[in-house]
């Protein structure tokens, strides 16, 4: 994935007072820390391939909690909870099957604000 992509894009959803209100809570960081990365990433791949990437989704806008495992958070951070958002912050078309490649740079996007909220 393209490293400096996702920096440019954690920049900007960071001027955003809402995106940049989310933030691991403890309960967070120690089950991250417990899972460790590569877990924590393999449930990321699993949210986005079966939340996120099919094209009809009946839930969209509903499918990702506010809280209750960090991808969750992350993915409020990162605009990449719902086709919607999808849409309006990524230029990501809401009516298609998501690709690997888009499925790949959400993942990325995600992993990089974890790693960045455990510093």
């Amino acid at each position: 994935m393209n490293i400096e992509l996702v920096s440019r894009k954690l920049e900007e959803l960071s001027k955003s007072s809402f995106r940049s209100s989310f933030h691991l809570k403890e309960k967070d960081k120690a089950y991250l820390k417990e899972k460790g990365f590569k877990t924590i990433e393999n449930h990321a791949k699993d949210f986005v391939a079966h939340r996120l990437a099919p094209q009809n989704l009946l839930n969209d806008g509903h499918q990702t909690p506010m809280r209750g495992h960090p991808v969750f958070v992350a993915e409020h951070a990162t605009a990449t909870c719902c086709r919607n958002c999808l849409y309006k912050w990524h230029h990501i078309d809401k009516n298609k099957e998501l690709t690997v490649n888009e499925q790949n740079y959400i993942v990325s996007l995600i992993m990089a604000w974890l790693v960045k909220e455990m510093k």
